[in-house]
């Protein structure tokens, strides 16, 4: 496709501003991308391939947003803030080439190993069977039951899957492409017979507590599986609706239990991938660049560089509070749109815990390595993640909280010196704002208190930390551009979800401010390093491009 000339073409115009000493410049870009996470990087690599061309601009000096690589002490290097993919898109894998440009996957046989408070452990695996025997040891009636709650999760997760690609459809308007999409899938519904018919219409609304207990009697197990459905969330396991997690999981995976998927060199290796692709279709990356405004027509302004940009279109990969509320004059946008942005709901509710070990810490009742090298959960009941989330809606942080983790280093040496390790350590739940203190001067009380809990787990860790970092709600607003220190961009309840995603009406990737997208996690499919996001995003600004709309 041919890059689209503007009027000025590639002059540059400069003038002296009232007080005589900045200069204002405008140049052409086709598009210009605002952050370089992964779904601004995405965009960028289809559009460039398109032959757009295409300016990405990146506050930070490091592109990748959350899905970065990090060195945390001398020598270690971590995934600071998403420590695992996906599911990454195999359909953007391939379209973009990220094989061949560096990414190496690592899937390990393990998906979670869950901790119990009565030093035993449940593993999951990724092959049915060996998780089977697993629960053995804990119920034969659940381990019966088991392989039936995968293959009915699968068979409706390739119900949902096409809903993943697919650009959400108008209420008001839907096109008859829209229809016949929505059609395919409803087609596909009514064929998966009576029984998963029924699951899939009472597992939506459903409290992801009550689905779980639907199936099995270990407590143990019951909470591994409530955890992803208030993964990231301001929610409990008891909370309405909170089986859609459970759900989209299955679409993603075809499976309901999320899998262990790691990255060669860390989380940073699927963005630099998506850097190396994108510079290869000819993307212009710049980095330590803030923009400071967004204008009507294709205009952003630079907040340090007192440089004006302007582009056939400009694309936002902040989430949408920050997009709509910080970088919109609010004068160029409805009063009732502004209200709904205000009422989106992003409360952050997670925080980081990432540490650099002399080596590798032992676990009550894990008997060995392997079991580790996958996602390990803490929150050994159902009651347990509640009452986590109970101090969260106080203001509180959760003195009992529950916790992936993460040990890289296992399936990855090279992110730490021979024979040591990284552990990376996301906790829930810990609220954007607090009732008392703030984060910055509770910051150290707040990892203290998670290592204390963690320790009952693992008597010798605290013995083997050679340092720590700790990442705050806060510091995922200041740090990482995240609006309420959200990790999804904002709720991924049933009414922030699919055509209902960021808000009703502008699930399309389009917004009312004239040739302005978005392509983040606060549009569907939502959070997580699946890179659909951006795909999708491209994929609209494309047919606009093509109809002569923009």
């Amino acid at each position: 496709m041919e890059g689209f000339d503007l009027e000025c073409g590639n002059s540059v115009a400069a003038f002296q501003s009232a007080d005589g000493v900045s200069a204002l410049q405008r140049m052409a870009y086709d598009i210009i991308i605002i952050g370089g996470g992964h779904n601004g990087l995405v965009t960028a690599c289809y559009l460039a391939k398109a032959g757009l061309k295409t300016l990405v601009l990146e506050r930070r000096d490091v592109v990748g947003g959350q899905a970065v690589t990090e060195e945390i002490h001398p020598g270690f290097r971590c995934s600071t803030v998403a420590h695992s993919a996906g599911p990454l898109s195999a359909q953007v894998v391939s379209d973009l080439n990220l094989t061949n440009n560096g990414l190496q996957l690592i899937t390990p046989d393990v998906r979670v190993l869950s901790l119990g408070a009565d030093d035993r452990s449940l593993c999951l695996y990724n092959k049915a069977g060996r998780t089977v025997s697993e629960i053995e040891r804990f119920s034969s009636k659940d381990a019966g039951k088991y392989e039936e709650f995968v293959t009915s999760f699968q068979r409706i997760g390739r119900v949902l899957a096409p809903l993943a690609s697919m650009t959400p459809p108008s209420i008001d308007q839907p096109t008859p492409n829209d229809v016949w999409n929505i059609g395919k899938v409803g087609l596909a519904f009514r064929g998966l017979g009576k029984k998963d018919e029924f699951r899939l219409l009472r597992w939506g609304p459903m409290a992801v507590a009550d689905l779980a207990a639907e199936w099995f009697e270990t407590e143990l197990l019951r909470a591994t599986i409530a955890a992803r459905g208030i993964f990231g969330a301001f929610a409990g396991p008891w909370s309405a609706g909170t089986s859609l997690g459970l759900l989209w999981q299955a679409a993603l995976d075809g499976n309901a239990i999320a899998p262990a998927a790691f990255v060669k060199g860390g989380m940073g290796g699927v963005t630099q991938s998506l850097v190396a692709s994108a510079t290869a279709a000819g993307a212009e990356i710049r980095t330590g660049v803030e923009v400071s405004r967004i204008e009507a027509g294709g205009k952003i302004s630079l907040k340090k560089k007192s440089e004006i940009l302007e582009a056939r279109a400009v694309v936002s990969n902040a989430d949408p509070r920050t997009t709509f509320l910080q970088l919109i004059d609010p004068v160029n946008l409805d009063p009732n749109f502004l209200l709904k942005t205000r009422n989106y709901r992003a409360h952050g509710t997670v925080a980081k815990v990432n540490m650099a070990l002399s080596r590798l810490p032992s676990f009550n009742g894990v008997d060995s390595v392997e079991k580790l090298s996958g996602r390990i959960h803490v929150g050994p009941d159902t009651d347990y993640l509640e009452r986590a989330f109970d101090a969260a809606k106080y203001g509180e942080w959760s003195s009992e909280p529950h916790m992936e983790i993460t040990i890289p280093t296992i399936s990855d040496p090279t992110l730490a010196p021979d024979g040591q390790h990284v552990m990376s350590i996301h906790v829930q739940f810990a609220p954007y704002k607090l009732k008392s203190g703030d984060w910055n001067s509770r910051r150290e009380e707040f990892a203290d208190n998670v290592l204390a809990v963690l320790s009952r787990y693992s008597p010798d860790l605290t013995n083997s930390i050679i340092a720590r970092q700790v990442i705050t709600p806060l510091d995922l607003e200041t740090t990482y551009g995240l609006s309420g220190g959200h990790i999804n961009h904002g709720e991924q309840a049933l009414d922030q979800f699919f055509t209902f995603r960021p808000l009703i009406g502008w699930a399309q990737y389009r917004t009312p401010l004239q040739r302005l997208y978005l392509c983040g996690a606060g549009t569907h499919p939502g959070g997580g390093v699946t890179a659909m996001n951006g795909a999708n995003a491209a994929r609209e600004i494309l047919k606009d491009i093509k109809a002569k709309k923009i």
